[in-house]
């Protein structure tokens, strides 16, 4: 009698917790979601106030979108995200929760504004395309972190390292400007930010069982 009743407090308590990390994931996938529509909304506002017309293959830029990306200005554009990650990483333990919220939503509109080019250099076909794949990517690689249950831990560091080095790479291919190195860069891109992913998701819910 009292192993039927151990069983189903077992029972009970694992379904608890099950419902509790569908919960706590979600709640991570909302803000992630809402942060990546205030990217696109940046990127968008940006775009219209840097442009003022683009006629065939032209674009004509309006005064702040010459002083966004043709200026030195743009070198603040494009390394304020960056900056802000590291920034983030070494503060966020001692934020409360509503002011890592409004950092992390910040750090969302500043990517958007650093990506806002793209919206210049590529269609909107293309830039549609690139955003699905990538959605797909990361859902199959999120899923594959959440269910797998092999430990990512010990890949954490090593692919801390590869960002690190493709940052570098970065760096020194702007002034390069070498198209080999530049897909080299591409594929070490996706595949460190690939392990990242599946990495990530598993820590997230590593953190809620360890609560």
């Amino acid at each position: 009698m009292n192993d039927h009743r151990y069983m189903n407090s077992t029972v009970a308590d694992q379904a608890a917790i099950d419902q509790g990390l569908r919960s706590y994931m979600l709640g991570v996938y909302n803000y992630m979601t809402t942060a990546l529509a205030l990217t696109g909304l940046a990127a968008y506002g940006t775009k219209m106030l840097t442009v003022s017309a683009q006629v065939g293959g032209s674009t004509l830029l309006t005064p702040l979108g010459q002083a966004l990306y043709l200026s030195p200005l743009k070198w603040v554009v494009v390394l304020a995200p960056l900056a802000m990650v590291f920034w983030l990483s070494a503060r966020i333990h001692a934020m409360s929760v509503s002011k890592a919220q409004g950092v992390f939503y910040t750090f969302a509109a500043l990517m958007g504004v650093s990506l806002s080019s793209l919206l210049i250099v590529y269609t909107g076909e293309s830039v549609a395309r690139a955003f699905f794949i990538t959605a797909a990517a990361f859902a199959s690689l999120s899923i594959y972190g959440y269910t797998t249950k092999r430990d990512l831990g010990p890949l954490g560091a090593f692919l801390m390292i590869g960002v690190v080095g493709l940052l570098l790479a970065m760096i020194v291919n702007m002034f390069m400007g070498s198209m080999g190195m530049s897909l080299l860069i591409s594929v070490g891109g996706v595949l460190i930010f690939a392990g990242l992913t599946a990495y990530d998701t598993q820590k997230i819910k590593m953190m809620y069982l360890a609560s």
